[in-house]
């Protein structure tokens, strides 16, 4: 072997000790784990555990970054990771809407998608809920009440998923919402200020005042344990069957190696003993759902929201 080759490869070997050690040494500086809600939801409580974990596995600083939108639902959030370096020191914890419906809302930062799912870890118990002294009790006397009253509909945005699946049950039950409006928060103080009359959220947010409430319709395919005798808007119209679900996501090109770290800790952590007792405790589903299902689960997604979408344009 010549002198240069020789010297040459022993550079090349070099590099790529070097890189190897540096690659090894992720994480060696804070992470920042990004959710585009307000603090005190599922998804907010369990990222915190993670983020904990994380900091506790790797001895670094992690920081849980609550982004909400304004009302406009969880974008400028998603954007903010989606224009991060792609080095796994920023993550964000997503919902569905955010690879189902971001890239096709005329967003530049989320189209093409950006993302790369690391895995889900929640399915929220969703809920379509009104005030306590509403005078219908269900679904359908919602319908029969729209029909001759009107009716504001409180959401988190309406391009988001569960908003559209309740515009289409309302279009299924043969009625329509006289106004519409998006918030931050859903919770207790919504109803009872009156803002709205019915509101699409989480049941994380009214647990504190459920026996002052009536949940019409939970949205997905299995009844919340918690509330077992509302039944689910698939039971009510099958063709708007579909889970709200929330992952961690990073940049594409977030190296393989990184993602894998994130990984070992989230899934041990959504698995632990104290994340399965907050399941229990809300009526969530906490699991760990792989990379690779999770692109799947994203593609029959889009095919049912294009599904819902195309129903609402008729």
């Amino acid at each position: 072997m010549s002198k240069v080759l020789k010297s040459v490869t022993a550079m090349a070997l070099a590099m790529a000790a070097v890189t190897g050690v540096a690659q090894a040494e992720y994480p060696e500086k804070p992470v920042q784990f990004v959710v585009p809600w307000p603090p005190g939801d599922l998804e907010d409580v369990l990222t915190r555990m993670i983020a904990e974990d994380f900091s506790a596995a790797y001895d670094v600083p992690t920081a849980v970054v609550n982004k909400p939108g304004g009302g406009g639902g969880p974008f400028p959030g998603a954007i903010e990771v989606a224009n991060a370096p792609a080095d796994g020191y920023t993550i964000g914890s997503f919902i569905i809407a955010i690879p189902v419906v971001g890239p096709q809302i005329g967003i530049p930062d989320l189209n093409p998608d950006p993302f790369v799912p690391l895995g889900n870890f929640l399915t929220y118990p969703f809920v379509i809920a009104t005030g306590g002294d509403a005078p219908y009790d269900d679904v359908e006397g919602l319908a029969a009440y729209a029909k001759e009253n009107d009716v504001v509909l409180g959401h988190f945005g309406a391009p988001l998923v569960p908003t559209q699946v309740t515009f289409g049950l309302a279009k299924e039950m043969g009625f329509s919402f006289a106004a519409d409006a998006a918030f931050d928060a859903l919770d207790c103080n919504t109803l009872a200020s009156g803002d709205v009359d019915v509101m699409n959220t989480t049941l994380q947010q009214i647990l504190p005042c459920l026996d002052e409430v009536k949940v019409l319709a939970s949205i997905g395919s299995e009844r919340i344990p918690l509330t077992p005798d509302a039944p689910t808007v698939a039971e009510l119209a099958p063709d708007l069957d579909v889970a709200l679900w929330n992952g961690l996501f990073v940049h594409k090109d977030t190296p393989q190696d990184v993602q894998d770290k994130i990984i070992a800790v989230a899934q041990e952590t959504v698995m632990s003993e104290r994340a399965q007792a907050l399941a229990a405790e809300t009526g969530a589903s906490v699991y760990w759902q792989p990379a690779a299902e999770v692109v799947d689960q994203i593609a029959k997604d889009i095919e049912t929201m294009a599904r819902i979408e195309a129903m609402l344009a008729e």
